[in-house]
């Protein structure tokens, strides 16, 4: 078994850490994981069988706009899309 993936998480089997007590959350792609924690920038995927473990480079709980920028930046368009589109709106409202 390798325990590092394809997108460079750590694979941790249930088997070694068998629970998980820190927040879940639902910020994240979900990826088919059963749930998903967070602890400070620590960011778990829970599967039936393992763990799935990387470090954000920003916490998004704390700057959700710099964590898309450093971490999930292929969002970044669609943000930028969404907050020229809501401007358009208030702007025509007005």
């Amino acid at each position: 078994m390798s325990f590092v993936d394809s997108d460079g998480n750590i694979i941790v089997p249930k088997t070694v850490r068998p629970l998980i007590e820190y927040e879940p959350t639902m910020l994240g792609e979900k990826r088919g994981s059963l749930k998903q924690y967070r602890h400070g920038k620590l960011h778990i995927r829970e599967y039936d069988t393992y763990y799935s473990v990387h470090y954000d480079k920003i916490d998004p709980r704390n700057d959700p706009f710099g964590h898309i920028i450093m971490d999930a930046s292929k969002y970044f368009p669609g943000v930028m899309m969404l907050s020229l589109l809501s401007n358009y709106i208030i702007d025509k409202e007005r």
